[in-house]
């Protein structure tokens, strides 16, 4: 073996980004390099220290190859894709030999799907096998940096970008040098207009002696159909081979080599495009589907058969200079066949916007055929020309949707959104991308949502992007070319039929674990949604699932049942399904949830702790983020290569966001540190835990209920119970001064003992005035409240809402903690009996620091003790048991008898608790609150108390 000598990886991961690799001391003069040893490679076939005696005998005889100009010849070209349960794992390889007579580069390059995952690459070279690994980015740094040191082979690899498109490796090899290339990536594929497309780039770039494209499809569900469209061309008609049973696929292309010809006597193949395979699946639950292996369920709902919502959709077209020509006249296509597609229930508007925002209507008006015929002759007279003013554009928008809800011109039931169509950066008005994306955050209402069309290479797609996530859409690029038209139209169809609103997946709390998100904005005809997590299979044998969501007519409740060992048979008889496919589907769902809250992270402390986990489930699962690195070594690690992707340089730039994910991120931000609680620790954030808090450091009212007041200046805890009747709601926190109420209402037990009804804490309301906030937890589910807009979290689920600087965080089973800034914070406990419990009923307890910065105003049970009163407790005496002794109190001019006794703080216990010692009011805390404890009862959740 002559010398390898240059070794170079590439990502593209946008359009125009790539690495760039160098390896460290090679010469400029590559004849020189033959029959030497450069930086650690070898330079002969002939093994260094008795290594790599491994051969390439298994390719076979290798001659009769075709060769282009350069000399290098492709041996076989393979794909080989196995999807299971959507879930696709594929590998491209290909095998080529160097039959020049000198050195030279030999190249492999191949596309791989947005959004995939690469999780294995190796290479070999005359037997010489170089293998990848996962890696932190600086331990990967560090140990390139000492192979670098040592004088090792070392080659860097470099990008400044997120999606990863295309894998390249380019390998300057010695003559008569054989080389493979095997690269493996995993991706889900998608449900879009109501068919799964899995698509494989096939770009060879020569003919090869051996070429297969092998798709297998293992659906459980049952497969419908399978189609595969000829988009290699008329070229390979009848060369594909489809075989389908009732739950199985096998798709096969093994074209010739005079089958790739371009003509008879070409010797250019005619492969180069994308390889697609359309399927889809049979649907017999309204509810979707649960598919239940190895520890893990993936829930796939795709409901069918259901009347579309009424949408309201805004137009919001790009018409500056840069629009000229091709792409105007495709636009204009494309907006009159989606014009006519409009039903007569929706209402539209359009905006078409360059240096000016002018609006073809002013307001929404309904989409009969004489405004839809009206608004068609408006967009033929658009004449391109100007600059480019977003923001004034969307914020437009926005106003137009805003005013039609605030004047009630929307049905409750539509569902609203704007489309965006541009084809390049802002030049006029506002500039600045973050800006612009803050600006639209906060005008735009939670329940709209906005969809973005990049036209071309010009546009910032991962603005659109992360301004189309942050506002519950999506964003899609298309190319300013002929197919324009069509691409705009099949983007429109994907959202034209809105069938649900407000989707929420709900699960047995005590079975299930580590779920992906399951809250949901829409469901748009034709697509799916998908739900994953941990499940305890060994202590279960069905799965429940119930779905709620808001139709066209009613709201549905759709439930699920599954046996957990359904799919065990099935799955281990046939020898292609992948065993991890559960696994896998959840890990890729999580790491793509995370990065997407990651981009719109409200606080630095928020998106570093999303890091951590991303990076943690990266290695975990062994798959490149842009926040690892991909190693690839020799056996011996004296010859090593950095693919290095660094961290996303853009930050997330707006406060206000509303972020649902399956489990809370344990940050300092989010758990005030007083919570102190033990809930099992949650795998998608590294956990956190709080030093001890001491346990008298905390105001509380907790069972049935008992009130706990912390006074800090006489470091005291004084007790007392309320005996009201279920239904009361009492007031705990009424303070005009920060605009801020808590209320809770009693409920009874399910009967007296000892001729007394215990009462409890069914349900919380908290009011938030300044914010127009309302947060309302029962012992079912936890909702928050902003205007006619609410999401709902139930308490099976674990995960957090952020909303004008306000976040819930919700530990399944546990607690609920919600935090406002630095100001205050609260912590709302669980306590769950056996549901046959002939007395006892689920109840809450509330637990809220004294330092929360209420105003000198706070009113209420608890409130009220904001301004500590003075406490004097003196003549401590025998009570009527030696555990209780008695006391005389002397506070707000009144003298008591108080008992010294035992209370309970559940926060790190909540099944036995921890010991308070305090000082027991008798009556109801007479003498020790203000009035009577009727005084404070209040009409409904979130009134304020009456002014005395």
């Amino acid at each position: 073996m002559k010398c390898l000598i240059y070794f170079m990886v590439l990502f593209l991961i946008s359009e125009v980004r790539s690495f760039d690799l160098v390896i460290d001391g090679i010469p400029d003069e590559v004849e020189n390099l033959i029959d030497i040893e450069i930086d650690g490679f070898p330079s002969s076939s002939r093994t260094r220290n008795g290594r790599y005696q491994r051969s390439t005998s298994d390719w076979g005889y290798v001659g009769d190859l075709v060769e282009d100009d350069d000399k290098i010849g492709l041996y076989s070209y393979k794909v080989q894709s196995t999807i299971t349960s959507r879930l696709a794992n594929t590998m491209i390889q290909a095998k080529m030999v160097n039959n020049a007579k000198r050195p030279q580069h030999i190249v492999f390059d191949v596309q791989v799907p947005k959004g995939a995952f690469i999780d294995n690459f190796t290479m070999d070279v005359n037997g010489i096998t170089f293998t990848s690994s996962i890696r932190e980015k600086s331990e990967a740094r560090r140990m390139y940096s000492q192979a670098k040191a040592k004088g090792k082979a070392a080659g860097i690899v470099r990008s400044n970008a997120l999606d990863m498109e295309n894998f390249k490796t380019e390998v300057n090899v010695p003559p008569g040098t054989r080389i493979q290339f095997e690269l493996h990536y995993q991706e889900m594929i998608r449900r879009k207009l109501s068919s799964y497309e899995h698509v494989i780039s096939v770009k060879p770039g020569r003919l090869a002696k051996h070429m297969e494209v092998d798709v297998r499809i293992i659906e459980p569900q049952g497969i419908r159909y399978v189609h595969v469209p000829n988009s290699l061309g008329d070229h390979f008609n009848g060369i594909t081979t489809i075989s389908k049973g009732e739950k199985k696929a096998h798709v096969s292309f093994k074209p010739t080599m005079a089958q790739q010809r371009k003509c008879p006597t070409c010797s250019a193949t005619a492969v180069d495009g994308n390889f697609v395979v359309q399927y889809d699946v049979n649907r017999e639950s309204t509810g979707g589907e649960l598919e239940i292996f190895n520890g893990y369920f993936i829930h796939f709902f795709a409901p069918e058969n259901l009347d579309p919502l009424p949408k309201n959709i805004l137009f919001v077209i790009d018409v500056s200079g840069s629009m000229w020509g091709l792409k105007m006249k495709q636009t204009i296509e494309a907006m009159k066949a989606i014009l006519s597609e409009l039903r007569a229930a929706d209402q539209f508007s359009l905006i078409d916007f360059n240096h000016n925002v002018r609006c073809w209507r002013d307001n929404l008006v309904s989409a009969t055929p004489a405004q839809v015929e009206d608004a068609k002759k408006y967009i033929q007279t658009i004449h391109p020309n100007g600059g480019t003013n977003i923001n004034e554009a969307l914020l437009r928008a926005t106003f137009i949707l805003n005013e039609a809800q605030n004047l009630g011109m929307l049905d409750p039931n539509s569902v609203s959104m704007i489309v965006l169509v541009s084809d390049g950066d802002p030049t006029v008005g506002e500039l600045k991308l973050t800006t612009i994306q803050k600006n639209v955050k906060q005008s735009i209402k939670d329940e709209f949502s906005l969809f973005c069309l990049g036209i071309g290479f010009d546009v910032d797609y991962d603005f659109l992007q992360r301004i189309a996530t942050d506002n519950r859409g999506m964003a899609q690029r298309i190319f300013g070319n002929q197919e324009t038209s069509a691409q705009m139209k099949r983007f429109y169809n994907q959202v034209s039929t809105p069938l649900l609103k407000k989707i929420q997946f709900n699960y047995p709390q005590e079975s299930v674990s580590d779920v992906t998100q399951s809250s949901f904005h829409n469901y748009f005809g034709g697509s799916e949604i998908v739900v994953a997590g941990k499940v305890d299979t060994a202590n279960l044998q069905h799965l429940e699932s119930v779905v709620t969501a808001t139709a066209a007519n009613a709201e549905l409740v759709m439930e699920t049942l599954r046996d957990v060992e359904e799919l065990d048979g099935f799955m281990k008889k046939d020898k292609y399904a992948d065993p991890e496919f559960t696994r896998k589907l959840w890990a890729y769902l999580t790491v793509n949830q995370m990065l997407a809250e990651r981009n719109t992270a409200p606080t630095a402390a928020l998106k570093r702790n999303i890091t951590k986990s991303i990076l943690q489930m990266s290695l975990d699962h062994h798959i490149v983020t842009p926040f690892t690195s991909m190693l690839i070594e020799n056996p011996e690690k004296d010859e090593i290569m950095l693919a290095d992707q660094p961290k996303d340089p853009r930050r997330g730039c707006c406060s206000g966001t509303l972020g649902l994910t399956p489990n809370a991120p344990d940050n300092s931000k989010g758990i005030p540190p007083w919570a102190n609680v033990t809930a099992v620790p949650v795998s998608f954030m590294p956990e956190q835990r709080s030093p001890p808090v001491s346990a008298v450091s905390i105001n509380r009212v907790d069972n049935d209920p008992h009130f706990i007041i912390y006074l800090p200046k006489s470091q005291r805890n004084i007790c007392f119970n309320i005996n009201s009747d279920p239904g009361h709601i009492l007031n705990l926190v009424s303070d005009p001064g920060t605009g801020v109420v808590v209320n809770g209402q009693l409920i009874g037990a399910k009967k007296e003992e000892n001729k007394k009804l215990n009462t409890y804490f069914g349900k919380f309301g908290f009011y938030f005035k300044t914010k127009g906030l309302k947060v309302e937890i029962d012992t079912e589910k936890i909702t928050l409240k902003d205007g006619s807009y609410s999401i709902t979290l139930t308490w099976s689920d674990t995960g957090h809402i952020i909303r004008k600087q306000l976040l819930i965080s919700v530990k399944k089973e546990s607690n609920v903690t919600i935090r406002v800034g630095e100001e205050m914070s609260f912590m709302v406990l669980l306590h769950r009996v056996w549901k046959n419990h002939p007395v006892n009923v689920d109840f809450l307890g509330i637990y809220i620091p004294p330092e929360n910065q209420f105003s000198p105003e706070a009113r209420g049970l608890i409130g009220q003790f904001t301004s500590e009163p003075e406490v004097y407790i003196h003549n401590q005496r025998p009570g009527q048991t030696p555990e209780k002794p008695q006391a005389t109190m002397e506070v707000k001019g009144n003298k008591l008898t108080v008992t010294r006794g035992l209370q309970k703080d559940y926060r790190t216990n909540r099944v036995f608790g921890t010991d308070v010692q305090c000082w027991f009011v008798h009556n109801s805390g007479k003498g020790f609150i203000d009035g009577h404890y009727k005084d404070y009862l209040v009409p409904n959740l979130y009134s304020f108390m009456k002014e005395p």
